[in-house]
């Protein structure tokens, strides 16, 4: 993470760096920036909270938190909305839209009953607002262009100021050229804590937090399409796709909560193996207990967000992804038929004279896929990836791994590595166990002859 000041060096566009004179410079807080898309660990204020008891502060998955400065009674926050380069992948690179380096923007932690002020600079080359999803605050901050406020000129500075009301999840989008711009990728969590011991918010040892997003970037190509409506290819949790996204962690016996949000045009339905969970939050603030059951997996629709809640007392390396099939996938096309059990022998080769690029694509399914050294377009994200223990995982997209362990130290967030399966505990192969030939079922005997009723004349019988 690197800190500088606002519009302070070369990288500054010309417009922005004409716009706002040092005087103006004095007043607003450093825009902070992060260059990495690694998982950035907790951050908490030296010393104090600004408002009410401590915190366990949240961690963003393959994200970070926005640091902020206290001035007259406020906690203040500076987003500077511009285009960004996105690692989704190592050697895939997406153009995005995001806010101070990085799509999603940095997370805003704070604390029930805080006063918030945050200022938002616009780099981008056309207007923007932001809109505060879920949160109570006056109509003339709630970041609706031309409803609640002018938009935000490139090259502008605008500042938003309330008092965050109550504790909960929220997420942050623009409210301007909505379809283009959370299409490359503006948006953000905002994470407001409980000022004092709330009757239905548990204390916690590990806090998650993490947007699904979905683009589409054709293969060989960098920039999304912007007017995709439901055939994205490209499915992530925080602008991350697997195996690129870090897993998550805990010791044994540890409390766990997860804040996913959805900002894409589809549902998923996010399932976690090994353990059982409850949604103990959404959008609207903490869910009664009476409401609460153990699930497995929970559907999280367009603009909401599920806050779900377990005790992590099962060891090992548990899968944690959408249960959409083709969003634990990389780049694929939509027009490829359906091959199975055809025979191609003594095809491939006089095909391939006629298409050199022709491949064999789903004789025996796709699993061969994740073993194939086929030739991709430059900064093309592979459809099938990732490599465990025993080999590939053959995911891809919204993927990625739950990792339990008894000897993680409270507060390590580093992956301890793959799980050493205790002896008698894997699945193993069954000796001298050759699969027998299958047996088919008789076809039932058809009837010798058959006959038909027509109806009468004169009308329908009944």
């Amino acid at each position: 993470m690197t800190r500088r000041h606002f519009f302070a060096g070369a990288a500054a566009t010309a417009v922005a760096a004409t716009s706002v004179n040092r005087v103006a410079l004095a007043a607003i807080p450093e825009a902070v920036q992060q260059s990495s898309a690694d998982t950035a660990g907790p951050w908490t204020p030296p010393g104090v909270t600004g408002a009410g008891r401590p915190y366990n502060p949240v961690v963003t998955l393959n994200g970070w938190t926005a640091p902020w400065r206290m001035k007259d009674g406020a906690k203040e926050f500076h987003l500077v909305a511009e285009p960004v380069v996105r690692e989704m992948a190592p050697g895939f690179l997406v153009n995005m839209w995001g806010y101070n380096g990085q799509s999603p923007g940095p997370t805003i932690e704070v604390v029930e009953g805080d006063r918030v002020r945050i200022f938002v600079t616009n780099r981008l080359p056309e207007h923007t607002t932001i809109h505060w999803h879920g949160q109570r605050l006056p109509n003339g901050m709630d970041g609706v262009g031309g409803l609640n406020q002018p938009q935000i000129p490139p090259g502008k500075t605008f500042v938003y100021e309330f008092v965050a009301r109550r504790p909960g999840t929220f997420m942050y989008h623009p409210h301007a050229d909505e379809m283009v711009q959370m299409a490359m990728g503006m948006m953000g969590l905002w994470i407001t804590h409980p000022k004092q011991k709330h009757p239905l918010i548990e204390d916690v040892q590990r806090d998650y937090a993490f947007l699904l997003a979905a683009f589409d970037v054709e293969p060989g190509s960098m920039t999304p399409q912007v007017n995709t409506m439901l055939d994205q290819n490209i499915w992530s949790f925080n602008s991350r796709v697997f195996p690129a996204i870090s897993p998550l962690v805990a010791r044994l016996g540890e409390r766990v909560r997860v804040r996913v949000g959805n900002l894409t045009m589809t549902n998923h339905p996010v399932h976690i193996h090994g353990i059982e969970f409850e949604v103990t939050g959404t959008d609207g603030g903490p869910t009664p207990k009476g409401s609460r059951w153990p699930e497995v997996t929970t559907d999280v629709a367009v603009g909401q967000m599920r806050q779900i809640e377990f005790v992590a007392d099962e060891p090992g390396d548990w899968a944690m992804h959408c249960h959409k099939s083709h969003h634990t996938m990389g780049a694929m096309g939509h027009g490829v038929p359906t091959m199975i059990g055809v025979d191609h022998r003594g095809l491939v080769k006089p095909l391939q004279r006629a298409a050199p690029d022709y491949m064999v694509m789903g004789e025996r399914g796709m699993a061969d896929m994740g073993e194939m050294q086929m030739e991709l377009p430059a900064n093309t994200f592979p459809m099938m990836t990732g490599t465990g223990p025993y080999g590939p995982i053959e995911m891809g997209g919204m993927f990625t791994l739950l990792k339990v362990r008894a000897g993680q130290k409270a507060g390590d967030y580093s992956d301890p590595g793959w799980y050493e399966m205790p002896p008698g505990t894997q699945a193993r192969e069954v000796a001298n166990s050759n699969a027998p030939a299958p047996t088919r079922p008789t076809a039932p005997a058809q009837p010798a002859s058959g006959s038909a009723r027509k109806p009468s004349a004169s009308g329908h019988a009944h």
